[in-house]
Protein backbone atom coordinates (compact mmCIF):
# COMPACT_ATOMS: atom_id res chain seq x y z
CA UNK A 1 0.00 0.00 0.00
CA UNK A 2 1.27 3.46 -0.92
CA UNK A 3 1.45 6.03 1.86
CA UNK A 4 -0.30 8.94 0.19
CA UNK A 5 1.21 12.18 1.46
CA UNK A 6 1.47 14.15 -1.76
CA UNK A 7 -0.61 16.95 -3.27
CA UNK A 8 -1.23 16.57 -6.99
CA UNK A 9 -1.28 19.98 -8.69
CA UNK A 10 -3.47 20.26 -11.78
CA UNK A 11 -3.15 23.35 -13.94
CA UNK A 12 -3.52 24.38 -17.54
CA UNK A 13 -0.48 24.72 -19.79
CA UNK A 14 -0.55 25.10 -23.53
CA UNK A 15 0.99 22.28 -25.49
CA UNK A 16 3.70 21.54 -26.27
CA UNK A 17 5.01 22.50 -22.86
CA UNK A 18 8.63 22.46 -21.75
CA UNK A 19 9.20 23.48 -18.13
CA UNK A 20 12.78 24.53 -18.71
CA UNK A 21 12.19 27.14 -21.40
CA UNK A 22 11.26 30.77 -20.86
CA UNK A 23 7.74 30.11 -22.14
CA UNK A 24 6.93 28.08 -19.01
CA UNK A 25 7.30 31.17 -16.87
CA UNK A 26 4.82 33.01 -19.08
CA UNK A 27 2.21 30.28 -18.56
CA UNK A 28 0.20 31.82 -15.75
CA UNK A 29 -1.26 28.66 -14.19
CA UNK A 30 2.23 27.13 -14.12
CA UNK A 31 3.53 30.24 -12.36
CA UNK A 32 0.87 29.80 -9.64
CA UNK A 33 1.97 26.19 -9.13
CA UNK A 34 5.56 27.44 -8.85
CA UNK A 35 4.40 29.82 -6.11
CA UNK A 36 3.47 26.80 -3.95
CA UNK A 37 6.87 25.30 -4.63
CA UNK A 38 8.56 28.59 -3.67
CA UNK A 39 6.57 28.85 -0.44
CA UNK A 40 7.66 25.32 0.43
CA UNK A 41 11.32 26.05 -0.33
CA UNK A 42 11.19 29.15 1.91
CA UNK A 43 9.23 27.49 4.73
CA UNK A 44 9.55 23.73 5.25
CA UNK A 45 6.47 23.79 7.49
CA UNK A 46 4.26 24.90 4.57
CA UNK A 47 2.10 21.77 4.07
CA UNK A 48 2.66 21.24 0.34
CA UNK A 49 4.18 17.96 -0.84
CA UNK A 50 4.60 18.00 -4.60
CA UNK A 51 3.40 14.80 -6.32
CA UNK A 52 5.14 15.91 -9.51
CA UNK A 53 8.45 15.28 -7.73
CA UNK A 54 7.60 11.58 -7.17
CA UNK A 55 8.34 10.40 -10.72
CA UNK A 56 10.84 11.45 -13.31
CA UNK A 57 9.87 14.18 -15.74
CA UNK A 58 8.84 13.39 -19.27
CA UNK A 59 8.94 15.47 -22.42
CA UNK A 60 5.77 16.67 -24.09
CA UNK A 61 6.76 14.87 -27.28
CA UNK A 62 6.50 11.55 -25.40
CA UNK A 63 3.63 9.23 -26.23
CA UNK A 64 0.36 10.29 -24.56
CA UNK A 65 -0.94 6.73 -24.12
CA UNK A 66 2.31 4.98 -23.22
CA UNK A 67 4.22 7.60 -21.24
CA UNK A 68 2.40 10.81 -20.30
CA UNK A 69 -0.98 9.43 -19.22
CA UNK A 70 0.51 6.55 -17.15
CA UNK A 71 2.84 9.05 -15.43
CA UNK A 72 -0.10 11.29 -14.50
CA UNK A 73 -1.96 8.28 -13.12
CA UNK A 74 1.04 7.16 -11.07
CA UNK A 75 1.44 10.61 -9.53
CA UNK A 76 -2.28 10.78 -8.75
CA UNK A 77 -2.17 7.34 -7.08
CA UNK A 78 0.58 8.67 -4.79
CA UNK A 79 -1.55 11.68 -3.80
CA UNK A 80 -3.93 12.44 -0.96
CA UNK A 81 -5.72 15.21 -2.88
CA UNK A 82 -5.72 17.38 -5.98
CA UNK A 83 -4.89 21.07 -6.00
CA UNK A 84 -6.67 22.55 -9.02
CA UNK A 85 -5.65 26.00 -10.22
CA UNK A 86 -8.71 27.51 -11.88
CA UNK A 87 -8.18 30.95 -13.39
CA UNK A 88 -9.20 33.18 -16.25
CA UNK A 89 -6.26 31.60 -18.12
CA UNK A 90 -7.47 28.03 -17.68
CA UNK A 91 -8.53 26.21 -20.84
CA UNK A 92 -9.86 22.71 -21.30
CA UNK A 93 -7.02 20.38 -22.28
CA UNK A 94 -6.55 16.65 -22.70
CA UNK A 95 -4.16 16.47 -19.74
CA UNK A 96 -6.31 18.56 -17.40
CA UNK A 97 -9.41 16.54 -18.30
CA UNK A 98 -7.54 13.28 -17.65
CA UNK A 99 -6.14 14.47 -14.32
CA UNK A 100 -9.52 15.55 -12.96
CA UNK A 101 -11.49 12.61 -14.40
CA UNK A 102 -9.07 9.97 -13.11
CA UNK A 103 -8.50 11.75 -9.80
CA UNK A 104 -12.19 12.18 -8.95
CA UNK A 105 -13.96 9.32 -10.74
CA UNK A 106 -11.39 6.55 -10.30
CA UNK A 107 -9.45 7.50 -7.16
CA UNK A 108 -12.03 9.63 -5.31
CA UNK A 109 -9.47 12.30 -4.44
CA UNK A 110 -10.73 15.44 -2.69
CA UNK A 111 -10.05 18.67 -4.58
CA UNK A 112 -8.71 21.97 -3.27
CA UNK A 113 -9.53 24.60 -5.89
CA UNK A 114 -7.29 27.65 -5.86
CA UNK A 115 -8.60 30.73 -7.67
CA UNK A 116 -5.37 32.64 -8.47
CA UNK A 117 -7.15 35.69 -9.86
CA UNK A 118 -8.47 36.49 -6.37
CA UNK A 119 -6.78 37.29 -3.04
CA UNK A 120 -9.83 37.41 -0.78
CA UNK A 121 -12.45 34.84 0.07
CA UNK A 122 -15.22 37.40 -0.42
CA UNK A 123 -14.32 37.48 -4.13
CA UNK A 124 -15.22 33.81 -4.65
CA UNK A 125 -17.66 33.02 -1.85
CA UNK A 126 -20.94 33.94 -0.24
CA UNK A 127 -20.26 32.83 3.32
CA UNK A 128 -18.87 29.32 3.06
CA UNK A 129 -20.30 28.52 -0.41
CA UNK A 130 -18.87 29.41 -3.84
CA UNK A 131 -20.51 32.42 -5.47
CA UNK A 132 -21.42 33.03 -9.11
CA UNK A 133 -17.90 34.24 -9.95
CA UNK A 134 -16.36 30.95 -8.82
CA UNK A 135 -19.12 28.95 -10.49
CA UNK A 136 -18.60 30.75 -13.79
CA UNK A 137 -14.98 29.51 -13.81
CA UNK A 138 -16.21 25.91 -13.43
CA UNK A 139 -17.59 26.21 -16.96
CA UNK A 140 -14.00 26.23 -18.23
CA UNK A 141 -13.56 22.67 -16.95
CA UNK A 142 -16.79 20.67 -17.40
CA UNK A 143 -15.23 17.45 -16.10
CA UNK A 144 -14.70 19.21 -12.76
CA UNK A 145 -18.06 21.01 -12.76
CA UNK A 146 -19.96 17.79 -13.49
CA UNK A 147 -18.11 15.54 -11.02
CA UNK A 148 -17.06 17.72 -8.08
CA UNK A 149 -20.14 16.63 -6.10
CA UNK A 150 -18.54 13.16 -5.83
CA UNK A 151 -15.71 14.33 -3.56
CA UNK A 152 -15.08 16.98 -0.90
CA UNK A 153 -14.02 20.26 -2.49
CA UNK A 154 -12.44 23.29 -0.84
CA UNK A 155 -12.45 26.62 -2.66
CA UNK A 156 -9.80 29.19 -1.76
CA UNK A 157 -8.34 32.39 -3.21
CA UNK A 158 -4.61 32.71 -3.95
CA UNK A 159 -3.81 33.52 -0.35
CA UNK A 160 -1.20 31.58 1.63
CA UNK A 161 -3.28 31.62 4.82
CA UNK A 162 -6.35 30.08 3.14
CA UNK A 163 -4.26 27.59 1.17
CA UNK A 164 -2.42 26.49 4.32
CA UNK A 165 -5.74 25.97 6.12
CA UNK A 166 -7.10 23.84 3.27
CA UNK A 167 -3.91 21.78 2.96
CA UNK A 168 -3.92 21.13 6.73
CA UNK A 169 -7.59 20.12 6.80
CA UNK A 170 -7.84 16.31 7.02
CA UNK A 171 -11.33 16.38 5.47
CA UNK A 172 -9.65 17.22 2.16
CA UNK A 173 -7.44 14.12 2.14
CA UNK A 174 -8.27 10.69 0.77
CA UNK A 175 -7.46 9.14 4.15
CA UNK A 176 -9.99 11.17 6.15
CA UNK A 177 -12.75 12.13 3.76
CA UNK A 178 -16.15 11.14 5.10
CA UNK A 179 -18.78 13.03 3.17
CA UNK A 180 -18.77 14.96 -0.06
CA UNK A 181 -19.29 18.67 0.39
CA UNK A 182 -18.33 22.01 -1.12
CA UNK A 183 -16.68 24.52 1.20
CA UNK A 184 -15.07 27.95 1.11
CA UNK A 185 -12.74 28.92 3.94
CA UNK A 186 -13.48 31.89 6.18
CA UNK A 187 -10.32 32.07 8.27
Amino acid sequence: MVYRIYNYSAFYVSEPFVETNLGANATKDFVYYNMLRAWKSQDVSFPFYDAHETTYNVRDDSSWEYTLKPRLHERLRNSKNIILFLSENTHYSRALKEEIDYGINVLGLPVIVIYPDFKYNSSIADGNKPNSIAKSLWEKLPVFRDNMHKVPTAHVPMNKEYITAALNDPDFTIQKKHTNFCWCYNT
